[in-house]
């Protein structure tokens, strides 16, 4: 989650990033001749940018490929506080991103469901019924054209 302070990041720093991007898997060593630092020293800069949370080294899924057939961004309004709502968004498992916003919607939640049924049953029974949501716009999901990873370091 991102703080009110945000990390200064140096070229190099930056680099190591960015040559992650492209691979996550990329060797240290490969990533040492790559910035010009040593295989040690790239590791070190990686384990404080992990630990800071500046960034994350993870798998990323195509939900069709393992199950999930049913994607939706779900628009909220929301009257009163904001933040429990997102709160009790982010504990749902099927909830993958969650943010407040300033538009026609207060929260963006975007989820992963097995099937239509699944979506139904999350949306009627789990994400109106929590307190202070007044209305749900749901975005179903038909193609995934773009998405990509690479924000962090413009």
């Amino acid at each position: 989650m991102p703080t009110k302070q945000s990390a200064n990041l140096d070229a190099v720093s930056k680099a190591i990033i960015e040559q992650l991007q492209h691979d996550g898997r990329k060797s240290y060593a490969s990533i040492a001749t790559e910035v010009g630092l040593s295989e040690a020293a790239v590791r070190q800069r990686v384990q404080r940018l992990l630990d800071a949370g500046v960034m994350q080294i993870v798998a990323v899924t195509d939900p069709l490929q393992v199950g999930f057939l049913r994607s939706a961004m779900i628009g909220l309004r929301v009257s009163g506080d904001m933040t429990e709502v997102a709160d009790a968004l982010t504990t749902m498992e099927e909830v993958d991103y969650v943010v407040t916003t300033a538009g026609s919607f207060d929260i963006l939640a975007e989820v992963v469901c097995e099937d239509d049924d699944h979506l139904l049953e999350l949306l009627t029974k789990r994400i109106r019924a929590l307190p202070n949501v007044v209305a749900t716009e749901t975005f179903v999901y038909l193609k995934l054209n773009k998405q990509l990873y690479n924000w962090g370091t413009r």
